[in-house]
C-alpha cells in the first residue's frame, strides 16, 4: 500500500493564453499536515481546484489512495473523501447550520431526518471541540464559527483529505490555537490536511512538509524539520532574499485628523453594536484596532466612512463634522478606505482593472478632459499603480473579477494609497497576501504615516498590529476595552482585553 494518499503528476492548467500550473508534481503522505506555499498567482488555488473538481480540463494524472482518478466535479471529489474549505465560505446564510451540512447529500428517504443529522453533527462537533448549534441560521454565526462549520461539514461527509485555503486569515490567536489542536487530532486519527497559507510562522509550527510553488511551477518540497527559520521559506517562495522586518521612524505627530465622540450605532439586525465609543487619531500615527471579528470593528469603520449612519455621537475629520456625510463627501475630504470586503465595497468585478483604479477619483482633472475621461492618462496611471504594487494582470483592460484575490487586494490598496490621503482607514490591508506583497504594503502604509497621514488600521493579525501601530485599541462587544502604547503591547496584554477581561 502506498504511503501517499494523494499524488498529482505533471499537472498543467491553462486559461486561454495564461498558464496557471505548469508540469506540477505534488505528493501528500497519509496523516500529515502538508503546507502549500507561494506568492499570489503562483497557482496554489488553481492546483487545488483541479483536485477538487472545480476545473475538469487539465493535463496530467491524479492518484488518490493509490488509484488513478479523473475528478470532474466537487461531488465526485467529496465521494472520494476529499473536502475543501475555501477562503470565501460556500455557505447559504438564510439556511440553518444543519441544512447547510446536508445540502446536496443523497438520501433515499422521502423525508429528510434533520433530527438524526443534527445529532450526528453535534456529536462530531463535541469530538473535535467545535460545537455549533445545528438549528441557528448561518447568518447569525461569527466568521470563526462559519469556518468551523465548513470544516465539520467536510468531516460529516467523511473527508479523508481536508484542504484548508488560508484558514487562519479570519481567526483570532485563540481560534488559531483551537484550529491547530483540531488539525493535530485529525492527523492523529489518520486524516490528512493540505494547509494553504502565507503565514510562515504558522507553517513552521503546524506542518510536517511544505511544497513551494513559484510562477505556476514546483519550486521545492521540504521537510519542515530541516528548515531552520521562516526566512528560508520566504526566500524559497520569492526566489530571492526578502526582508521580513519593516523599518519604523520615530513618531512625529501632526495634529488631530480624526475624532470620534460617544459614538453609538446599530448592527444589521437593528441591535445596538457600538456603545459610547470615543477616541482620536493624529496625523503621523497609526492607531491599530484589534478584537475578535464581530465586536464592532466593521460598524465603526462603516460609520467613519459614511457607509452606516450612527444612532448618536459625533465624528470629526480634519475639523469637519462628518457624522451624517455620504461616502462621496467623505472621500472629498481626502479620506482613503481599504475596505474589509473588497468585492462589496472596493471594486466592481465586471469593470476592467483601469476602470476600477479610477472609481473613486474619476472626476479629478488629471483624468478628465473637457468633461470627458482622458483614457490615455488613465491607462498610464493604471499601469504605474500595477507596476508599483506588482499587480499581475495580462492587461489593464482585464476584468477585475478574473484576477486572483491577492491581485485584487493589491490594486485596491494601490488605488487608495495613491490618493495621498489625510486619513487612511485600512481594514485587513494584508489579508490573503503573500509575504512579499504583505511587506510591500506594510511599508507603503508606514510611508503614509511618515508623510503625516493619520492611519486607522483594523486587523486580526496581532503580529502585524504590534509591529506597525503606535497605539492599539482593543474592542469587545462594541466597547473600547483599552488603548495601549505599542511599547506595552503583546499577545499577553492584548489577549485578555480581546476576551473582555479588564483585570
Amino acid at each position: 500500500m502506498s504511503e501517499y494518499i494523494l499524488e498529482m503528476k505533471h499537472i498543467t492548467k491553462r486559461f486561454a493564453s495564461v498558464v496557471a500550473n505548469e508540469d506540477v508534481n505534488l505528493s501528500i503522505k497519509k496523516g500529515e499536515v502538508h503546507a502549500l506555499l507561494g506568492e499570489n498567482g503562483a497557482g496554489k488555488s488553481t492546483l487545488m481546484n483541479c483536485l477538487y473538481g472545480m476545473y475538469d480540463s487539465y493535463e496530467g494524472e491524479i492518484f488518490f489512495d493509490g488509484k488513478p482518478v479523473k475528478i470532474q466535479d466537487p461531488k465526485q471529489a467529496i465521494a472520494l473523501g476529499i473536502g475543501m474549505v475555501h477562503q470565501h465560505f460556500m455557505l447559504i446564510p438564510a439556511l440553518t447550520v444543519i441544512e447547510n451540512v446536508i445540502l446536496g447529500l443523497q438520501d433515499n428517504k422521502a423525508v429528510l431526518d434533520l433530527k438524526a443529522a443534527a445529532q450526528r453533527f453535534t456529536e462530531l462537533g463535541k469530538r473535535y471541540n467545535m460545537e455549533i448549534d445545528p438549528w441557528v441560521r448561518v447568518e447569525q454565526l461569527s466568521v470563526g464559527q462559519q469556518q468551523r462549520l465548513e470544516i465539520l461539514k467536510a468531516l460529516y461527509r467523511d473527508a479523508k483529505l481536508l484542504i484548508l485555503d488560508e484558514p487562519t486569515a479570519v481567526l483570532t490567536p485563540d481560534e488559531v490555537d483551537g484550529l491547530f489542536d483540531m488539525m493535530n487530532m485529525l492527523t492523529g486519527e489518520g486524516h490528512t490536511v493540505i494547509f494553504i497559507s502565507h503565514k510562515l510562522n504558522e507553517i513552521m509550527k503546524i506542518c510536517d512538509r511544505c511544497t513551494v510553488l513559484r510562477l505556476g511551477r514546483l519550486a521545492a518540497t521540504v521537510e519542515i524539520s530541516e528548515v531552520h527559520n521562516r526566512q528560508e521559506l520566504a526566500n524559497l517562495m520569492v526566489g530571492h532574499q526578502v526582508e521580513l522586518k519593516t523599518d519604523k521612524k520615530p513618531l512625529n505627530l501632526r495634529g488631530e485628523r480624526l475624532k470620534v465622540e460617544n459614538l453609538c450605532c446599530d448592527n444589521d439586525r437593528g441591535l445596538p453594536m457600538l456603545k459610547d465609543v470615543s477616541f482620536s487619531v493624529q496625523g503621523g500615527e497609526i492607531l491599530g484596532v484589534c478584537g475578535v471579528d464581530g465586536n464592532g470593528q466593521s460598524e465603526l469603520v462603516q460609520c467613519i466612512t459614511g457607509l452606516r449612519q450612527a444612532s448618536s455621537g459625533k465624528i470629526t475629520i480634519t475639523g469637519v463634522d462628518t457624522t451624517h456625510f455620504t461616502p462621496k463627501q467623505i472621500l472629498n475630504l481626502d479620506v482613503s478606505h481599504i475596505p474589509e470586503d473588497r468585492h462589496k465595497y472596493g471594486m466592481v468585478g465586471a469593470m476592467s482593472v483601469e476602470e476600477n483604479l479610477i472609481l473613486v477619483s474619476y472626476d479629478r482633472k488629471l483624468f478628465s478632459l473637457h468633461n470627458f475621461l482622458n483614457w490615455k492618462w488613465i491607462a498610464g496611471h493604471s499601469k504605474n499603480i500595477c507596476d508599483l504594487f506588482k499587480v499581475k494582470t495580462p492587461t489593464i483592460k482585464e476584468k477585475a473579477i478574473n484576477l486572483s484575490g491577492g491581485n485584487q487586494q493589491k490594486f485596491v490598496v494601490g488605488r487608495e494609497l495613491d490618493r495621498t490621503p489625510n486619513l487612511l482607514v485600512a481594514v485587513h490591508p494584508s489579508r490573503g497576501l503573500d509575504i512579499g506583497a504583505t511587506k510591500y504594503i506594510q511599508s507603503q502604509i508606514m510611508g503614509q504615516r511618515d508623510r503625516g497621514t493619520a492611519v486607522l488600521m483594523v486587523s486580526t493579525e496581532l503580529d502585524e498590529l504590534i509591529e506597525l501601530s503606535d497605539r492599539i485599541m482593543v474592542m469587545f462587544e462594541g466597547k473600547i476595552m483599552g488603548i495601549i502604547d505599542q511599547k506595552d503591547a503583546s499577545r499577553e496584554t492584548l489577549g485578555p482585553l480581546m476576551a473582555g477581561l479588564t483585570e
